[in-house]
């Protein structure tokens, strides 16, 4: 482009200028070939000779030729147009609406807008058009007729790649008689083959109460009660840990749980966040939905059926049962949580921004792929095209998420009213349209008898009712208010956020993710790396949803079920077996035991996707109940812990760690389900001064509390929660002051460490009986020698430190004091934050 004066702003536009270009430049030629046109005819090149060269020498070629080429990109020769430099092709013969160079000149992308001082004349850009649909007609066309080349995607070697193989259920590791009495499951067989391969030794068992809580913690984010301890002590059977894990697993805590690691990925909220921080206010459902899921172990694949395509289930089985129904249509919220920039002044960008963020949400996290890295141009690490992305675009595209755009646009929510509900709002409306019909009838005979009376010569006035008898208008005003009254009691139907089918449409490739240029329509389809032998063709009216559900459960599909049970995994060892449990592509980590997750995928297959079945699996391993312990000389070999030697310890998350508190001071409040969000549906979760309205002073579990985008519970916050904007099925663990700070100095700490200590002084009068309770509730323990007499010193001395600035304090309020600061050190000590 033609330089500026200002060589500063040159440089930064240039740099803006190929910044868009590298975005653009794979996917310019991923729909087609670009090939420069036939030999041109004697009147395209005196076009070209007398429009279009004289065009690119007096705006282009300064920049853009061989004596300064940026970003490598010539524009004074054809080939330099097809080719392109580091960004690629900036012309596709035959396609104005998909070649760079119009889209740039035309200005019709805001971001991308050249020459960048002045916008060209309207007859040099028809002009440029016309030279590009002609098909670029060049005096050097015939010279490079064979050095253009497609750009795409090698589907056969991205099969190659481990995560999209077949998945096949591999032998279990031959091992000698002396290993095999370290083996309980399977699991056991390829974990301990791959550390005698490593020449490595797993440790011992965990011991009894160290086992418990590890268990208890992991299936219901809970701690185990001293009864449930006991329990588990007194049973000697080799079943004893085996009937832990099933009672856990029928706890309706397991949901509670289990539920969270799924919003996780699920990216659940109950606030829209970005720029208008609205209520999600029946989000509820979802969470609901998915807890009671877990706890009746629905299968895995059915699961996922119904969050993308729960409403198709139902237009497909018209007999089910209105509670299923409703279910299904909740379920599909899932494709609906997700954050939106409701204000957005452009609604077709705003939908594809929307769709964008479906896509990426269903691709991390049901089969581990970064399918949004796609929207701009064919994937740049993993086997997927820009024609991938806009096939399953188009799947969403023929979905309706949005009830409207227009600002402040509203997400789609559906109803979900009980047949006894529909019946009681039918009624009150028939209670409604007979009043109206009533007070019709009675204007209407009022007014015919205020005609006669003003008969031959009265005339009425503009408003008859005025002129109504003083009986007419008591009667009409009673009636009204009546009618007020009925509407006014109308029952309003529940609903929830969920999807419904919208028009059915295939959609243009976007270039460069821009609405603005588009390239070829793809037709509705999944990931073309993606091989199962079942053809699910999408009806032409309908969306795709149901097919996309089906060819995800089919099981034959490589990447599904590989990816929930590496998550499983994840969750009871502290890292999945793939370390990037959302990425499972070409850029993500390899298995550590990729036979090991094979078996299990092909196991959890067999066993018909029960979510269960695989933990009774992991947990009733030797691998699983291992200790904890450090062991230096292995630890120099395997630093990293890789090939599972000992059990990961590991922090409690920031859910377990305050709902552990509030078990422990027995304040938990265990009542299941609901909504505590106290903002009205689609209302602002900050009021005119930027304060929160949101109430988080429930003793319910943390699942329940409301989870405000941008503005996290302190608690969440601080102890690693997931990032509500996007899906995690990873969190991290971070180890920074202001925990400790919390746990020292919170007003949270000290109400509950109040309420523990006043219930130990209610349960045990003696002080070594109240000690040992003390540590079983908060560690699963008994206190040791040495702290039962470190506890007793500090009974001793810190009354008169306390009763120094508290002169007046009676016996009782000293005695609680005491024990409050003694449960509070306890709580905030490691190891009630820890699983070993």
């Amino acid at each position: 482009m033609k330089r500026i004066s200002s060589q500063l702003i040159n440089e930064n536009r240039s740099r803006w200028f190929l910044a868009s270009l590298a975005m653009i430049a794979v996917c310019l030629l991923c729909s087609s070939d670009a090939k420069a046109a036939e030999k041109p005819t004697e009147e395209q090149l005196r076009f070209f000779e007398t429009k279009i060269r004289p065009l690119l020498l007096n705006s282009c070629v300064d920049c853009h030729s061989e004596d300064l080429a940026e970003s490598d990109l010539r524009l004074d020769n054809l080939a330099g147009m097809l080719h392109g430099g580091k960004a690629g092709p900036a012309l596709i013969p035959g396609k104005p609406a998909s070649s760079l160079i119009i889209t740039a000149i035309g200005y019709q992308d805001g971001t991308l807008q050249m020459p960048p001082d002045e916008k060209l004349p309207k007859s040099a850009i028809a002009d440029l058009k016309r030279w590009v649909e002609m098909g670029a007609p060049h005096p050097e066309s015939d010279q490079i007729t064979d050095t253009i080349k497609k750009s795409g995607v090698d589907f056969e070697a991205g099969r190659q790649h481990w995560a999209f193989q077949p998945v096949q259920k591999p032998e279990i590791p031959q091992l000698t008689a002396t290993s095999e009495e370290w083996v309980k499951n399977p699991i056991d067989a390829f974990i301990l083959k791959s550390l005698e391969n490593q020449q490595l030794q797993p440790l011992a068992p965990a011991d009894k109460r160290t086992l418990i809580r590890r268990a208890t913690f992991d299936l219901t984010g809970l701690p185990p009660k001293p009864e449930e301890i006991d329990a588990f002590l007194a049973d000697d059977s080799p079943e004893a840990f085996s009937t832990v894990v099933n009672r856990l697993l029928d706890s309706p805590h397991y949901g509670e749980r289990w539920g969270r690691h799924w919003l996780d990925v699920a990216r659940y909220a109950d606030s829209n966040g970005l720029d208008e921080n609205v209520a999600h206010g029946n989000a509820w459902r979802y969470r609901d939905y998915v807890i009671e899921s877990l706890n009746n172990d629905k299968p895995y694949d059915q699961f996922l059926q119904e969050q993308l395509a729960g409403d198709l289930l139902n237009a497909v089985e018209p007999e089910t049962d209105y509670h299923l129904k409703n279910e299904r249509l909740i379920a599909t919220g899932f494709l609906s949580l997700g954050p939106k920039v409701l204000a957005e002044v452009d609604s077709i960008k705003m939908e594809m921004d929307i769709i964008d963020e479906q896509l990426d949400t269903v691709g991390r996290s049901l089969m581990g792929l970064t399918l949004g890295c796609a929207r701009c141009h064919d994937h740049k690490f993993d086997p997927v095209a820009q024609a991938d992305y806009y096939a399953m675009a188009g799947i969403l595209k023929s979905t309706k998420t949005m009830e409207s755009f227009k600002i402040v646009a509203k997400w789609n929510e559906n109803e979900i009213a009980s047949p006894d509900q529909q019946a009681q709002k039918e009624a009150q409306q028939a209670k409604i349209e007979a009043k109206k019909t009533e007070i019709t009838g009675l204007v209407a005979s009022a007014t015919e008898s205020l005609k006669q009376r003003l008969a031959p010569d009265g005339k009425l006035s503009e408003k008859p009712e005025t002129q109504f008898t003083a009986e007419e208008q008591t009667q009409l005003k009673t009636l009204r208010e009546e009618q007020k009254n009925l509407e006014a009691n109308l029952p309003v139907l529940p609903t929830a956020m969920s999807v419904k089918e919208g028009e059915a449409e295939d959609i243009q490739i976007h270039i460069r993710g821009s609405h603005l240029t588009l390239g070829d329509t793809v037709a509705r389809g999944f990931p073309q790396v993606i091989e199962i032998p079942v053809e699910y063709k999408i009806p032409d009216a309908q969306s795709g949803r149901l097919e996309l559900a089906n060819w995800l459960t089919n099981k034959e599909h490589p990447l599904m079920p590989r990816v929930m049970v590496n998550r499983i995994w994840r969750w009871h060892f502290g890292e999945g077996i793939v370390t990037t449990p959302d990425n499972f592509g070409l850029q993500g980590s390899k298995p550590t035991h990729p036979q090991l997750l094979d078996w299990l995928a092909a196991t959890f297959i067999e066993k018909g996707y029960s979510l269960k079945e695989m933990h009774r699996l992991m947990m009733l391993s030797s691998t699983y109940q291992m200790s904890s312990e450090y062991d230096e000389t292995t630890a120099e070999r395997d630093p990293g812990n890789v090939y599972y030697w000992r059990f990961n310890a590991r922090r409690l998350e920031a859910e377990s760690i305050r709902d552990a508190v509030l078990a422990v001071a027995e304040t938990l409040d265990r009542e299941m389900g609901g909504n505590l969000l106290n903002v009205d549906n689609r209302a602002f979760v900050f009021n005119h001064e930027s304060k929160e309205n949101v109430d988080y002073d429930f003793g319910r579990r943390s699942i329940y509390l409301p989870v405000i985008r941008n503005h996290l519970h302190p608690v969440f916050s601080l102890f690693d929660y997931a990032d509500a904007s996007v899906l995690n099925g990873d969190r991290q663990t971070s180890t920074v002051a202001t925990q400790a700070l919390f746990l020292m100095n919170s007003p949270f700490l000290e109400e509950q460490t109040t309420a523990y200590a006043n219930w130990l002084i209610a349960q045990e009068s003696e002080v070594p009986a109240r000690t040992n309770l003390l540590y079983v509730k908060s560690y699963g323990r008994l206190a040791t020698t040495e702290e039962q007499e470190r506890v007793q010193n500090f009974l001793a001395e810190f009354p008169d430190v306390w009763k120094s600035d508290h002169p007046d304090a009676e016996e009782s309020a000293v005695t609680a004091a005491t024990w409050q600061a003694l449960c509070h050190a306890v709580l905030a000590a490691n190891e009630f934050t820890y699983l070993r």
